[in-house]
């Protein structure tokens, strides 16, 4: 096997197989990354049997074979290439030890080599559950979602998203029981007669964002099975498990009704809940207190071990006056992924959930239940 290509090709494809590599392979050949060198191309593979990454780059291929190599060391190795073409050289010989060359400019690195014959195969969903999306649609769904996913492993079906599709429309709902986001959109030239539910893991989703990075809107084809999804753009293949388990009624949690509307400037408030916070997340609960009253909301936070502090800021009150707290994350989070000037805080009583919808948005909405404060002294 022998092959040259562009360093900078070659590092970028490492680097996007390097996330599925096993950091504790239940067996060796996982913590390799695998490398085919065809006619046309470089195939780069890793798996650890729960993500499943396949990506291609351009290579003028001397010689076709296969190989593994440890993924850490070559991804190391492929991060610090100093010029602008690299090159591989891996000659088979017999049950003699196993070394690749890799070569760039004047410097040179010998890895060992493991039998790429004991790598798992993936393979391409493809069939009538297929379905194209725009890459942007798919993002912001993921973007305002997959952070209300749970971290507790103990409930693996809010680890992930549920991802729904119901006729024209694509849907992605998470939780973690004491808050959830739910982001919809409509799809082009797909109608689904009956509801499909699947709910992917974070950890695929995280990818997906990191790997699609086009600035130019471009068709992301999904496939999926009872048990698997995957994604196809460009060059790259990603394939998952999906988590087994019936995901909650979560239309039961959004409240049909509220007494009370805020309207909040974006800016203003994360800034002004940015400089609370410091204050919040040195608490036991992380708790920010919000009073809307007369025209404006009195932000506090209060801690015995750092001291407290707060703010007044104007806003829009539409309703009777509501004084109300929150783990300040529940509020930073769903921040970030505002982009309009203005978004809409709807508010019951002080104990009952409350949500956040954008302005312009009517596809977008949060619910975050609140906590019950202790008096400082």
């Amino acid at each position: 096997m022998k092959f040259k290509c562009q360093t900078s090709e070659f590092s970028e494809a490492i680097q996007i197989a390097s996330h599925a590599v096993a950091t504790k392979p239940q067996t060796p050949i996982l913590s390799g990354i695998y490398m085919r060198a065809e006619e046309d191309g470089l195939v780069i593979i890793a798996t650890d049997y729960e993500i499943g990454i396949v990506t291609k780059i351009a290579a003028d291929v001397i010689e076709t074979g296969e190989i593994v190599i440890e993924g850490h060391f070559l991804q190391e190795t492929a991060r610090k290439l100093p010029g602008e073409i690299m090159e591989l050289d891996f000659a088979k010989n017999g049950n003699e030890s196993k070394l690749a060359k890799i070569s760039s400019n004047a410097y040179h690195v010998q890895l060992n080599v493991m039998n790429a014959e004991d790598f798992p195969k993936i393979n391409q969903i493809t069939g009538e559950g297929s379905f194209k999306l725009r890459d942007n649609i798919l993002k912001r769904l993921i973007r305002r979602t997959s952070y209300a996913c749970s971290t507790d492993d103990a409930r693996p079906v809010f680890m992930g998203c549920l991802l729904e599709l119901e006729g024209n429309t694509i849907r992605m709902v998470a939780t973690n029981i004491h808050r959830l986001a739910l982001a919809e959109d409509k799809l082009e030239g797909v109608n689904f007669e009956k509801k499909e539910q699947c709910i992917i893991p974070k950890r695929i989703l995280e990818e997906l964002l990191r790997d699609l990075t086009s600035e130019i809107p471009d068709d992301i084809e999904i496939g999926r099975t009872y048990s698997e999804i995957c994604f196809s753009f460009g060059d790259t293949y990603i394939t998952s498990r999906l988590i087994e388990g019936q995901f909650p009624e979560y239309r039961y949690a959004i409240p049909q009704e509220f007494a009370t509307r805020v309207t909040i400037p974006v800016d203003e408030f994360k800034s002004a809940v940015d400089r609370i916070s410091f204050v919040a997340r040195s608490s036991d609960y992380n708790v920010i207190s919000m009073n809307f009253s007369m025209g404006e909301v009195h932000l506090s936070s209060s801690n015995p071990e750092v001291g407290e502090t707060s703010e007044t800021m104007p806003v829009v009150i539409d309703g009777p006056d509501v004084e109300i707290s929150f783990n300040v994350a529940y509020l930073i989070d769903v921040l970030k992924t505002l982009t309009s000037k203005e978004f809409y805080l709807s508010l019951n009583e002080s104990l009952k959930p409350a949500a956040i919808r954008e302005e312009g948005d009517g596809n977008f909405i949060y619910i975050a239940t609140p906590v019950r404060t202790r008096e400082f002294h």
